[in-house]
């Protein structure tokens, strides 16, 4: 592969371009977390209070995981479109479809007025949250991956996925502030519903922003480019963007749902299943173990574009494979930590946590971003990323809740998210350290034909 060759966007777009990804990737995962947290504290209650309680916490949870299943959709839908017709389009209709589903979720009348069709009609709102923030994901980083040069791409490719920690701060602070300065029950019976609607105002303002930037300069390039080939009758007869991360790019595609199964398992744990953990098994208050989880989230927000940097430095590989073991490591002592009850010890775990985490989150945009072809990438990343995401973040806290609920203990809960980053140290393992790569040069495979190269590029148009 050619080294970075592409030329950069000017000094002042750049920043503008992640400004504009950073606030939609943050709206975005607000809404995606609050729920998450919302699970955790009060839905039980709200829409399955015929449940004891752990139960009522499971089937809560079993909403939050069809969220993931909706992600996968998301992202065939949305690469498909993002492949064809650009980043940008695809990422203000995601902003739309998670705004207006969060905000519905604040008018959602619970089981007490509407009886069984309150929790039906959450899981649908649900799967609209999952369907656009499996196209949220790829679009955001593919736009800024695809405006810089490949020198501080892991950098700049970072700040998207701070937006992860910075919705996760603002949804556990919203909720924390609540928790805070209302009783437990004025918070169920309506002080829960002010997170979900503020999405709307947060909405309008992710759109302003992200209606002034412009289209990929790569992705441009590869359109004119195809558009030139049929218009001479050179392409071949077109496919979809699918057939050909599937044809050209399934190693990588099988790669990338590795190195997710560690990051997306261990994040769950420690932000969301943590809040059922430490106030059942460790005897933690909520507002306790929210105001942990918001101090270690201003943390992993801050260390991700530290990882992102060091990744430019030493590569994609040792950077990512540096987190997943030490998730893998660090599991014992986060529950040992917890455990004790002690808010400095569960600010310890949760903070060295997701530090490790950032490690794994800092270059995947960037890593994932250099493996695929132009033509083919928004569907190759988003494919790579969601897909793993049903069997890893998905079912994580479920799985969480029911070990805890059948041992009584962590062990089998830390020994599963060992598991996982094990799957993750051999997947990355086995890639090819993509630092130096031109995204506007990588080819669909390597030793692929003349014939199959010029196919591909006929995909996105």
């Amino acid at each position: 592969m050619a080294s970075g060759t592409t030329a950069p966007p000017p000094p002042a777009s750049l920043p503008r371009i992640v400004a504009a990804s950073l606030i939609g990737t943050t709206i975005e995962w607000y809404d995606f977390f609050l729920y998450g947290s919302a699970a955790a504290l009060v839905f039980n209650e709200l829409f399955f209070p015929e449940s004891d309680p752990l139960v009522g916490t499971l089937l809560s949870f079993l909403t939050y995981a069809v969220g993931f299943a909706a992600r996968p959709l998301g992202a065939l839908v949305f690469g498909h479109y993002g492949d064809r017709l650009g980043r940008k389009k695809l990422l203000v209709l995601s902003l739309l479809l998670m705004g207006g589903a969060t905000f519905a979720i604040g008018l959602l009348p619970t089981h007490a007025t509407i009886g069984t069709a309150a929790p039906v009609l959450l899981t649908v709102l649900r799967l609209v949250q999952g369907f656009a923030l499996g196209g949220e994901w790829g679009g955001a980083v593919l736009l800024v991956s695809e405006h810089g040069d490949a020198r501080r791409r892991g950098f700049w490719a970072s700040w998207p996925q701070t937006g992860a920690p910075a919705g996760q701060l603002l949804a556990t602070g919203v909720l924390s502030l609540l928790t805070a300065l209302l009783s437990d029950d004025a918070f169920s019976a309506w002080g829960w519903r002010i997170p979900f609607l503020l999405s709307g105002v947060l909405v309008i303002v992710g759109l302003w922003i992200r209606l002034s930037v412009d289209e990929s300069p790569v992705f441009r390039q590869a359109l004119a480019q195809a558009e030139a080939r049929k218009a001479s009758g050179a392409a071949d007869a077109e496919k979809l963007p699918l057939v050909s991360v599937l044809r050209h790019h399934w190693r990588d595609v099988l790669v990338a749902m590795g190195a997710r199964m560690a990051e997306n398992i261990s994040y769950y744990v420690i932000t969301a299943f943590i809040l059922v953990y430490a106030t059942t098994a460790a005897d933690v208050s909520k507002q306790t173990a929210l105001n942990a989880v918001l101090i270690a989230s201003a943390v992993h927000f801050a260390v991700i574009p530290l990882w992102g940097a060091l990744s430019d430095r030493v590569g994609r590989r040792p950077v990512y494979l540096l987190g997943a073991a030490g998730v893998g490591l660090w599991m014992f002592p986060f529950f040992a930590l917890v455990d004790t009850g002690d808010f400095g010890s569960l600010l310890l775990a949760v903070t060295v946590g997701l530090v490790l985490h950032g490690a794994m989150y800092a270059p995947q945009a960037a890593f994932f971003s250099e493996m695929f072809a132009t033509r083919m990438r928004y569907s190759g990343a988003s494919i790579g990323a969601q897909f793993a995401s049903v069997a890893a973040g998905a079912p994580a806290p479920l799985i969480a809740t029911a070990l805890l609920s059948s041992t009584g203990g962590s062990t089998w809960i830390a020994l599963y998210v060992i598991a996982a980053a094990l799957l993750t140290v051999v997947a990355v393992g086995a890639a090819k350290e993509t630092r130096e790569r031109d995204l506007a040069d990588i080819e669909p495979a390597a030793g692929a034909s003349a014939e199959d190269t010029r196919a591909a590029d006929a995909h996105t148009v």
